[in-house]
């Protein structure tokens, strides 16, 4: 099942958002971490289509031609300085979509896709896609929900302003 939660929760989810977790809803059967393990690339692979039929460049391969940046820093004669990657970017929306695995959660690879984007240059919106359920020999983790919480409670306390108009934690 796709679950998924709009910050801040005092705003209506943007309809360009809606139309990201239709995609995914429309793969839920491929894509359900219940059933499979599968990385994030896989993931993205299986969505690829449905997100560039809403206007999103989606990362291609790992090797630098396909790869997708986003500039942070522009340096001497308006050269880019910094950038940073993601999955995948809508320049019309100014939305950045980052799908997560394994990493998700555990090494707290949400905090650095929130930190990138909020630094990203002409982006308003971030997608982060988690598991819902990460699985291991070992354990299990509730990925998504705890995702959640955390963004929940970062806009629960206002002690923080993020520069980004809203944030769509997905579940998958």
């Amino acid at each position: 099942m796709i679950n998924w939660q709009y910050f801040p929760k005092s705003s209506a989810t943007p309809p360009h958002m809606q139309e990201v977790v239709n995609v995914f809803e429309g793969h839920n059967n491929e894509i359900d971490s219940e059933t499979h393990t599968y990385d994030s690339n896989s993931v993205l692979e299986i969505i690829r289509a449905g997100l560039e039929e809403k206007g999103y460049l989606v990362e291609t391969s790992k090797k630098k031609e396909g790869k997708i940046r986003v500039p942070v820093l522009f340096g001497m004669n308006g050269r880019l300085d910094k950038y940073f990657e993601t999955d995948g970017l809508n320049k019309k929306t100014k939305t950045v979509i980052e799908v997560e695995a394994g990493r998700g959660y555990a090494n707290n690879q949400f905090l650095k896709d929130l930190f990138q984007a909020s630094v990203m240059h002409d982006i308003d919106y971030l997608i982060i896609a988690v598991r819902n359920i990460y699985k291991t020999k070992s354990s299990e983790s509730k990925d998504f929900e705890k995702v959640m919480s955390f963004i929940d409670t970062l806009y629960a306390s206002d002690r923080l302003t993020l520069p980004l108009k809203g944030i769509l934690i997905l579940g998958y």
